[in-house]
C-alpha cells in the first residue's frame, strides 16, 4: 500500500531457507530419478539443478513458470497474443513434469523455449537467474516457490501472479502467519486472481489491494485442444451411425460409476459406445480388467484396436488425444469430480462444443461450476443413475443438448475480454522502450 514500509524476510523463510539447503541434495535424488526414468539426457535433468541446456536469446525474455499440464497450457494462448503486441520479445515456459514439457513443446507459440524450473534452494535458482535474466516473471495459479520469488525479485525483475487459486483451507493456513504471508506476496507487482474470493483471500493475507485484481480462469480462453483429424475421421466411419459419449479423465473409483451408468444406458440405447479415457493412462491394465469384469465388450487404443459395430467400449488409454474425443462427441462426463479430487477442467470440452456433467467433487473448481450450471451449461450428478438419466435425456431430446452446448459457447465467448486486459497488465510492467514494435 502507499506509504507501507516493504514486508521484511521473517524468521519462518530463513529458516525455510536453512531448511531447503539441507533438503536440496536428497530432493536433487528424487526428481533426478524422476526425469532419468522418463528417459530425459542428463543435461534436462540438470536444468533442476539451474543448469540451463539453451542458451539466452537477446533481447527481452519474459519467463511463465507453472506446475502442472494444464497451468502450463493455459498460458499458450496468453503467450500467443504478448507475442503479437511484442514482436521482439522471447518466452521462456518452465514446468516440473515431462508430461507437461512434451506436451508444451508440441504445441509452443512461435519464439518460445521450455525448461525443467530450478529447484528451490539458493544455488540452483541463482543459477537459473543468472543465466536467463528474465525481464519480467509470471507464475501461474498457485505454484509459489518462496527462494525463486524473493531472488528473482531482488534482480529488479517484476513478478506477477497471474490465475491465482487459493483454497479456504490454504488462505486459512496462510492467515496465521501473517507476517510471512505478506512478505511472499509483497514479492509481486501484480495478482490477478480467477475470482472474487481469491482476491479477498489475498487481501486479508497482506497483499496490498491496489496490486489485486480479480478476473477469470485463464483455462477459459486457452486454444481449443487439438484434434488430430485422420483419427477423428477414422472414429467417425467406425462408430457410424451410433451415439457416442465421452468419459474423460476419470480416476481410479470412478469407472466403475461410469460402467454402471453405461449398464443403465445400454437398456435404452443399445447401440451406444461409450469412449471411457482414464486420466493416467498408465492405469490402461486395470481399467481393462474393470470393463471385462463388468462384461462389456471392448478395444483399447494404446494396442493400435479401434472400435468395431460390436465395441460398447472403447478404452482412450493415449496420452494427448483428448481434443480428438472431445470432437468426437458433444456428450461428455468429465472425472476427477465423482470423488474429492477436485474436478478437471471444464473448458476445454466446452472449446470443443461439448457439453458437460461432472460429479459434484469438482472444489478447485466451485465458483466456475456454480456460474456454469446456472446458466445451463453444466450439469452435476452424483450416482451412475444421475449421470444416465442426464445423458439418455440429451440422447432423446437433441434440443435440450443443444441449448446446454449453446450456453456453454456464450459463456466461453465472454471470457476473451477477461484475456485482453491480462494482456494489458502485463504489458504495463515491462519498461516503455520494450514495448515497442520494431
Amino acid at each position: 500500500m502507499p506509504g507501507e514500509t516493504p514486508a521484511q524476510p521473517t524468521l519462518l523463510y530463513s529458516l525455510y531457507c536453512g531448511a531447503s539447503a539441507l533438503i536440496a541434495p536428497f530432493a536433487w535424488r528424487k526428481v533426478a530419478a524422476r526425469l532419468r526414468a522418463y528417459g530425459l539426457p542428463e543435461t534436462r535433468v540438470r536444468e533442476r539443478l539451474g543448469h540451463a541446456s539453451l542458451p539466452r536469446p537477446g533481447g527481452q525474455l519474459i519467463w511463465f513458470h507453472a506446475a502442472s499440464v494444464g497451468e502450463s497450457l493455459s498460458v499458450l494462448t496468453l503467450i500467443r497474443r504478448l507475442g503479437e503486441q511484442l514482436p521482439r520479445a522471447e518466452f521462456l515456459i518452465t514446468s516440473g513434469t515431462p508430461t507437461s514439457a512434451e506436451l508444451i513443446e508440441k504445441r509452443m507459440p512461435p519464439r518460445c523455449r521450455h525448461q525443467f524450473p530450478p529447484l528451490d534452494s539458493a544455488a540452483a535458482v541463482d543459477r537459473f537467474l543468472a543465466h536467463w535474466r528474465p525481464d519480467l516473471g509470471v507464475f501461474v495459479e498457485s505454484e509459489l516457490w518462496p527462494q525463486m520469488l524473493v531472488r528473482a525479485r531482488r534482480t529488479g525483475c517484476p513478478l506477477v501472479l497471474l490465475n491465482a487459486r487459493l483454497s479456504e483451507r490454504s488462505a486459512e493456513g496462510w492467515k496465521k502467519r501473517p507476517e510471512t504471508a505478506r512478505f511472499i506476496l509483497d514479492q509481486f507487482d501484480l495478482l490477478v486472481t480467477q475470482n472474487q474470493r481469491t482476491a479477498d483471500n489475498l487481501a486479508a493475507m497482506g497483499a496490498a489491494p491496489e496490486r489485486i485484481r480479480p478476473g477469470s480462469n485463464l483455462k477459459a480462453v486457452s486454444a481449443p485442444l487439438p484434434a488430430d483429424e485422420k483419427t477423428l475421421a477414422d472414429l467417425r466411419a467406425a462408430l457410424r451411425p451410433r451415439p457416442v459419449w465421452v468419459a474423460s479423465s476419470t480416476h481410479e473409483g470412478e469407472e466403475e460409476t461410469v460402467l454402471a451408468a453405461h449398464r443403465l444406458l445400454l437398456q435404452r440405447h443399445p447401440d451406444l459406445c461409450l469412449l471411457l479415457a482414464p486420466r493416467h493412462p498408465e492405469r490402461g491394465d486395470a481399467v481393462e480388467a474393470l470393463i471385462a469384469t463388468a462384461g462389456f465388450t471392448s478395444a483399447r487404443r494404446s494396442v493400435g484396436e479401434g472400435p468395431n459395430p460390436d465395441t460398447q467400449v472403447y478404452l482412450a488409454d493415449t496420452l494427448g488425444e483428448v481434443g480428438t474425443w472431445y470432437a468426437l462427441s458433444p456428450l461428455v462426463f468429465l472425472g476427477g469430480s465423482l470423488r474429492e479430487i477436485g474436478g478437471h477442467n471444464p473448458f476445454e470440452p466446452m472449446q470443443a462444443g461439448a457439453a458437460v456433467i461432472s460429479g459434484t467433487g469438482h472444489f478447485n473448481f466451485a465458483e466456475t461450476y456454480a456460474e456454469l450450471t446456472r446458466l445451463g451449461a453444466a450439469t452435476e450428478v452424483t450416482t451412475a443413475e444421475q449421470l444416465a438419466e442426464q445423458l439418455s435425456l440429451w440422447l432423446q431430446e437433441p434440443e435440450k443438448l443443444e441449448a446446454a452446448r449453446t450456453a456453454a459457447a456464450q459463456f466461453i465467448s465472454r471470457q476473451s475480454d477477461q484475456l485482453d486486459q491480462t494482456v494489458a497488465s502485463l504489458l504495463a510492467l515491462l519498461p516503455a522502450q520494450q514495448q515497442e514494435a520494431p
